[in-house]
Order: structure tokens, then C-alpha cells, then sequence
């Protein structure tokens, strides 16, 4: 234990060093703090995205949908959503970027806001990107997960040093602290995710476990393609086309797609998605895990302490401690924590500066519209502070009794967040049209449809061969619902 807290405690110390550089770039300026100077290089950009992206949620939460599903999952989770990634970064991002320049926009919202020259529909953006907070709900869950394991606290402690700690980093350093401490957390990453795969080889070769007797074992349908046993991924549109669907959609997210705004050319923009791509993979084929747990973790080491009951978000640290020397266990429990904090990071900058950029600013100047820009500025970044201190509070009242499966949880409101952000994206990007109305109700349709059939579906629809308990299906039907019209109309309608 004594190790475990030195470790984390010069990781803190590393941390907040180069909060304070990124905050020596930021001082007194709004814009430095939502999207830098456009002086970052492709390369840290691509690192500091493939940590922003993969999150807790590849690191903690996703190998144990991979123990629970199998292949199936894995197919969904790893493949089929990084390929939908992709492809939306290289169909958004160039003229993203481009338009973003020329209009000076700091935010999705703001960008949305400006290129249909409505005032309004960027409100609404920053309204519904407030749905982003389950998955900061999400993220630091599994931070406390992994803290009460490593560190030996309970549950409060841990949220307490995890929101204390990243929202004071964020809250001085912005972007600049962003993606300075993700360099560091995206390099330990990529570290202990080759020593993880390793230790997976070791198990797949080794005589002493059966990891396909173990699987078998478990279920009969596991390494399907599509395993007709699991909830969430029991039919090849809830496997594949809805993974790759929302991977695509996830770009839309406030802390990805304006990555495009920290670079100055299309050229960096294509050098950053491809070391994107290059890491990304690399941390997917962590969900592995979920199938060597199989023949390496005794069940009851994923029993909750309390309550006794099964829990797959358990997965990985009962793996890594099955595995690692205690010493090792350590050292890779620090990374862990370093991957959830990459990805808190980013989404506490992106809603911090919509929240105060296109929500409260632009309250503001509706009923004070003839103060300067630089007045307006200010009073973005100290709104910005503000809404990263409640951020922190709400986030640390829920999290005091989490939802149950956290990563259904946080999959369900940030897919919302993305489902209304897709349509105007789309058409924004691919046709010159404003079409603010047509776009804006498209947006409102995909939303409530996802909602709708995550609540419903199951009611309305019992013959269906769908899960609508997988929020990636719900998502999904959304976004052909209003996607779909949106690509037809802005071709048709000129």
C-alpha cells in the first residue's frame, strides 16, 4: 500500500506540473482555455485523442461486457465502433476545421450556432450537451472502482481526490493542461497496454490455463459472432451496424471532434487521425481481457464486497491482481487512473466551456448585448470555473450511490448528446444549404427516438428480435431515423 500511494502521489505531482505550464498558456484568455492556439502538433494531438476516446470505458468498464458477451461484444465494442470513428473523422474533421478557422469558433455548439447563423440553435446544442454529464457520472465511477482497489480508500475518499484534483488541473490549465497531462497519461497507456497483451499471450500459450475450456464453460455461445444468449448483443444490426453507427456518432462528442481546432492545416489533421488510429487499436485489444479473466479470475473475486452480487466492471482488476506482483499491480493501477482521467479531463473542458460559451454567454447577451467581446470573454472564463465546481458537486452526489451497470449508464446520455449533434454536423459539413428548420427538427427526431425505445421499446415492440436494452441499438435507429433524411434532403432540397 505504501507503494501503491508513492506511486500515485508522483503521479499527481507529474500531473499538476504540467497543469501549471498548460496554465502559464492560458492565463486571461477564454480561447487559449476551449481550444489552445491552433499551435499543437498532429502527432500529440493523435495521442492526446486516442486517450480522450478510449477512456475508462476501454480500459475498466468494456473487457467486462467482453467476459459477460464474448465475441460478440468484442466485435461491437472494439471493431465495429473504432471503424465508425474513423470514418466519421476523416468525413467531418477537414472541413471542420476549415470553417471552425473562419468563423473563430470555439465550441460544437458555437460552430453550429455560426454556420446556421442562429443564435437559438446553438442554445439548444448547449442545453443538450448537458447530457454529457452521465458519462463524466461514467468516468468517475470507474476511477473510484479502481482507487478503492488500489488505494485501499472507500468510495467517497476517491471521488473526493479524483474531483478535487482534475477539476482544479482543468479549471487553470484548460486545453492546454488537457492535452499537456494527456501526453503523459497517453504514454503510460500505451505502456501498460503492451504489458497487459503480454500477459494475455503469456495465458493463451501457457499450459496452466484453458481460456477456451474456460469460456466454454461460461457459455456455449461465446465466441459467436453474434451470441443469441447475450441482451445487448443478440442480433448482427446490435453487433455491427449499430457499433459502427455509434463510433461515428461518438466523434460528435464536444471533447473529439474539436480536436480539428487545436491544428492549423489539413495536412496535420490527417497525420493526427492516423496516429489516432495507430493507438487507438492498441488500447481496443485490451477488451481481451474479458475473455482471459475467464481462465485466470476465480468468480468470487467478481463479488461485490457488500453486496455480494456479480459485477463485470470488476473485470480488469481482478485480472491485473491475478497476474501482476503487487509492486507491478501498482504501477499499472496508476495508468489506469491516468487512461479515466485522460478522457475526465477533456470532457470537463468541452462542457465547462459550452456551459459558460453557448449557454450562459449567450443568455447574457440577449439581455446585455452591447458590451465588448473581450468583457464577454472574461466573463466566459470566470462562468467556465462556475460550471467545473458544480460539475464536480453533482458528479460526486451521484456517484455516492452509482447506477448500477455504470456503462449502460453513461452509453445512454452521451449517445442523446451525439444523436442531436449529427444532423447539423452532416449537413453542415457535405452542402452549403442553411436549412436551420429541416436540420433542427432531424436533430429533435434522432433524440427522442433513442430515448423513446431505450424506455419503451421493449413494451411496444416484445416480438422484436432487438435489444432496446442496449443503448448502442436504441442510438442506432435514431440516428437512420434522422441521418438518413439528412443526407436525401440537403442533396434534393438546394
Amino acid at each position: 500500500m505504501i507503494l501503491a500511494w508513492a506511486l500515485f502521489i508522483v503521479y499527481l505531482i507529474g500531473t499538476s506540473y504540467l497543469g501549471w505550464l498548460g496554465y502559464k498558456k492560458t492565463v486571461d484568455d477564454f480561447s487559449s482555455f476551449a481550444i489552445g492556439r491552433g499551435d499543437l502538433s498532429p502527432f500529440v494531438v493523435g495521442v492526446t485523442l486516442a486517450t480522450s476516446t478510449a477512456s475508462a470505458a476501454t480500459f475498466i468498464i468494456n473487457p467486462g461486457f467482453v467476459y459477460v458477451d464474448g465475441l460478440s461484444a468484442f466485435l461491437h465494442l472494439g471493431i465495429s465502433v473504432f471503424l465508425g470513428i474513423v470514418t466519421m473523422l476523416l468525413l467531418l474533421s477537414f472541413s471542420f476545421r476549415r470553417q471552425g478557422e473562419q468563423m473563430s469558433a470555439l465550441t460544437i455548439p458555437d460552430w453550429i450556432g455560426k454556420r446556421y447563423g442562429s443564435a437559438n440553435f446553438s442554445l439548444y446544442f448547449a442545453l443538450v450537451n448537458l447530457l454529457g454529464f452521465a458519462f463524466i457520472v461514467l468516468i468517475v465511477g470507474g476511477i473510484s472502482i479502481v482507487m478503492q482497489s488500489f488505494l485501499g480508500v472507500n468510495n467517497v475518499t476517491a471521488l473526493l481526490i479524483t474531483l478535487i484534483f482534475v477539476t482544479t488541473y482543468v479549471m487553470y490549465g484548460g486545453t492546454y493542461a488537457h492535452v499537456y497531462t494527456n501526453m503523459l497519461q497517453g504514454y503510460l497507456m500505451i505502456g501498460v497496454s503492451i504489458l497487459i497483451i503480454g500477459s494475455g499471450i503469456y495465458v493463451m500459450m501457457s499450459d496452466q490455463y484453458d481460456v477456451v475450456g474456460s469460456i466454454s464453460s461460461y457459455s456455449s455461445h461465446m465466441m459467436d459472432v453474434v451470441n443469441r444468449d447475450s441482451k445487448l448483443f443478440n442480433t448482427h444490426f446490435g453487433v455491427y451496424i449499430s457499433g459502427f453507427l455509434i463510433g461515428a456518432a461518438l466523434v460528435c462528442q464536444p471533447h473529439i471532434l474539436t480536436k480539428a481546432l487545436y491544428v492549423k492545416t489539413d495536412r496535420d489533421v490527417s497525420r493526427y487521425i492516423g496516429v489516432f488510429s495507430v493507438v487507438y487499436v492498441l488500447f481496443t485489444a485490451l477488451l481481451l481481457v474479458g475473455f482471459w479473466a475467464h481462465a485466470v479470475v476465480p468468480a468470487e473475486a467478481l463479488l461485490d464486497a457488500d453486496s455480494e452480487a456479480f459485477r463485470q466492471d470488476l473485470v480488469m482488476t481482478a485480472y491485473l491482481r491475478e497476474m501482476f506482483p503487487d509492486w507491478v499491480f501498482s504501477i499499472v493501477s496508476v495508468v489506469l487512473l491516468a487512461a479515466a482521467m485522460s478522457t475526465l479531463d477533456g470532457l470537463l473542458v468541452g462542457m465547462s466551456t459550452i456551459t459558460s460559451n453557448d449557454l450562459i454567454l449567450n443568455i447574457v447577451k440577449r439581455k446585455n448585448p452591447n458590451q465588448s467581446n473581450h468583457v464577454y470573454m472574461k466573463m466566459a472564463t470566470r462562468w467556465s470555473h462556475v460550471v467545473l465546481v458544480i460539475l464536480a458537486v453533482l458528479t460526486f452526489l451521484v456517484n455516492l450511490d452509482p447506477p448500477k451497470l455504470l456503462g449502460i449508464f453513461g452509453q445512454v446520455g452521451v449517445y442523446g448528446l451525439v444523436l442531436a449533434a449529427v444532423p447539423p454536423l452532416i449537413n453542415g459539413v457535405l452542402y452549403q444549404n442553411h436549412a436551420t428548420q429541416r436540420v433542427w427538427i432531424l436533430s429533435v427526431i434522432g433524440i427522442v427516438t433513442h430515448f423513446l425505445l431505450y424506455f419503451y421499446g421493449q413494451a411496444w415492440f416484445p416480438d422484436s428480435a432487438l435489444s432496446f436494452s442496449n443503448p448502442g441499438v436504441t442510438a442506432s435507429i435514431g440516428l437512420l431515423v434522422s441521418v438518413v433524411p439528412t443526407l436525401i434532403l440537403g442533396r434534393v432540397v438546394r
